[in-house]
């Protein structure tokens, strides 16, 4: 068990799977205490009854603003505190160009997406100022650099990014930083079934690995390692910034 966190309170939206659960593990085991927001709420609850007394789990949608209200008052009704908001739930799909996407579409994508980030520091924001904490938003490298087939989801997540660096002026004279998180590719349990799924699994997991610089594909513990030092002291003078953990994806093409 490690410290850079100790006694620190975060809350983590879309906790309970992928890269949420790789956080917010990663957080417990750096000393904080966690509550696991998550529609999935018996995998919350199963992965909170993994460390008792660390961990809570919440049933949360986060387009629902009461549910994410009722999400941020557990943890300050069972910790007394909140330090860290990290906004990591959100839907990927559908993958299509903007004018096949229907509006339900769209509008879920948003939804979840974005508007969640705004329910969230609705309710946080008087907590994390009297704490002078720190949101974390989980963005993508396609909000950087653009993704074929993917509009919605590109154009929430490029609104994401957008939204930290306003989020980080307007919080940085309370002291709360704001920062984005951007992984490219991640071989969570869900992009490995999705590739198991496709004609060619084996040339869609060479395809996922060529895309990273550095040649392979990674397990969610390289987000995860870079969530804990941006929710530390140890970023303490780090704000708006949208960090790319994608193994140099962002570097453009190469041979």
């Amino acid at each position: 068990m490690g410290t850079e966190l100790e006694n620190k309170v975060i809350l983590i939206t879309g906790g309970a799977g992928g890269i949420g659960r790789e956080c917010a593990i990663a957080y417990l085991k750096q000393g904080a205490r966690v509550v696991i927001a998550d529609v999935r709420e018996r995998d919350a609850r199963q992965l909170a009854d993994q460390f008792p007394g660390l961990a809570l789990a919440a049933a949360c949608d986060v387009s629902e603003g009461p549910q994410v209200e009722a999400a941020v008052q557990l943890a300050l009704s069972r910790f007394g505190r909140l330090d860290a908001v990290h906004n990591n739930a959100g839907d990927a799909s559908p993958s299509k160009p903007l004018h096949e996407t229907t509006e339900l579409e769209w509008d879920r994508q948003f939804t979840t997406n974005l508007k969640s980030l705004y329910w969230t520091t609705r309710y946080a924001h008087q907590a994390l100022v009297a704490s002078r904490g720190a949101i974390l938003n989980t963005a993508s490298m396609v909000g950087l650099i653009g993704q074929a087939d993917h509009a919605a989801y590109v154009a929430t997540k490029g609104g994401m990014i957008a939204l930290t660096r306003a989020m980080a002026l307007d919080y940085a004279p309370h002291g709360v930083r704001v920062n984005a998180i951007c992984p490219a590719a991640v071989l969570t349990p869900m992009l490995a079934k999705w590739c198991e799924q496709q004609r060619d699994p084996q040339s869609m997991r060479d395809y996922l690995d060529h895309i990273h610089a550095l040649g392979y594909c990674p397990k969610p513990d390289v987000i995860s390692d870079a969530a804990v030092f941006l929710l530390s002291s140890r970023a303490r003078f780090i704000t708006g910034c949208a960090l790319p953990v994608g193994g140099g994806a962002e570097l453009g093409y190469r041979r």
